[in-house]
């Protein structure tokens, strides 16, 4: 079903509780303030949506990106750049398992990611990533979008009352905390937040832990946590709740990091994959 608020761009909802296609809008050209008032607003309505089709340069992915808010800082400034690149702006990071010199170029370059929020584990998490992608490999790397609305709101009572009202513990870590194969980049920062978050625009509560990232819960001994989180998790994961995107070349996506969280498929590793990253800051603290 398509949504027809206005005559400014189309609709497609993708599915019931998350994800939304929108049609009409060139990111390439300029855009007008009403029109970045109206794609705001589906962002806040759908938490993810998707521009496909894209032909955009650094400048214009920044441009795209500071609808939205302030640009985030990058934290992996590239040491070498593929083909095509001889420069990268300040604020876009590559996603990529691209080797230069036998190094990957950018972040996370090869395999499967679990369900995680953006650097949760930081004091004031960024509100927003987008994610414009350059080249894909031909199978796999989809990445995957759960509803933290859904989950805390279809949650079993009993449950959601074990997690309302504390926080807790987050990390980075992503082999050997979560997944016991000792190789884990070391933790270099540690947060906690309220598990259940009010999002700040919307108002609506959603589940804010992750499999990835989430480690303990305040008041709790790592052993009473650890089922508790594990029933949260498979919970928010549950496949209605989520969206599979199927990646194309040109593809840009936005997602809001406060209320949603997203994980990657494997892929081969012999087929080159690139993506251009940027994030929005957020204002406040988790609520």
């Amino acid at each position: 079903m398509n949504e027809a608020p206005h005559n400014l761009f189309e609709v497609v909802p993708l599915t019931k509780h998350i994800g939304a296609e929108i049609r009409g809008v060139d990111l390439s050209k300029p855009v007008d303030s009403q029109t970045i008032k109206a794609i705001y607003q589906t962002w806040i309505d759908h938490l993810v949506i998707i521009f496909r089709g894209q032909n955009l340069t650094q400048e214009d992915h920044m441009r795209a990106t500071q609808m939205f808010g302030e640009v985030g800082h990058i934290r992996r400034p590239p040491k070498y750049f593929p083909a095509g690149f001889d420069r990268v702006l300040p604020g876009i990071m590559f996603i990529s398992n691209i080797r230069e010199n036998g190094e990957p170029i950018g972040a996370l370059p090869d395999g499967e990611m679990m369900f995680h929020h953006d650097m949760i584990h930081s004091d004031i998490p960024d509100k927003g990533t987008l994610l414009y992608s350059v080249e894909i490999p031909s199978k796999g790397g989809n990445t995957l979008f759960a509803s933290g609305y859904a989950a805390y709101e279809t949650m079993d009572p009993a449950l959601r009352a074990k997690i309302e009202g504390r926080k807790a513990q987050h990390h980075y870590n992503y082999g050997s905390t979560q997944k016991g194969d000792g190789k884990g980049t070391e933790a270099f920062a540690r947060a906690e937040h309220p598990a259940v978050r009010t999002h700040e625009e919307s108002g609506r509560k959603a589940v804010y832990v992750n499999r990835l990232m989430s480690i303990g819960l305040e008041g709790m001994s790592d052993e009473e946590a650890a089922p508790i989180l594990g029933a949260v998790f498979d919970h928010a994961e549950k496949p209605e709740f989520v969206y599979s995107h199927e990646w194309r070349v040109g593809d840009l996506l936005l997602w809001d990091n406060r209320c949603s969280t997203h994980a990657r498929t494997d892929f081969p590793s012999t087929e080159r994959r690139l993506m251009l990253r940027t994030t929005v800051k957020a204002d406040v603290k988790p609520y």
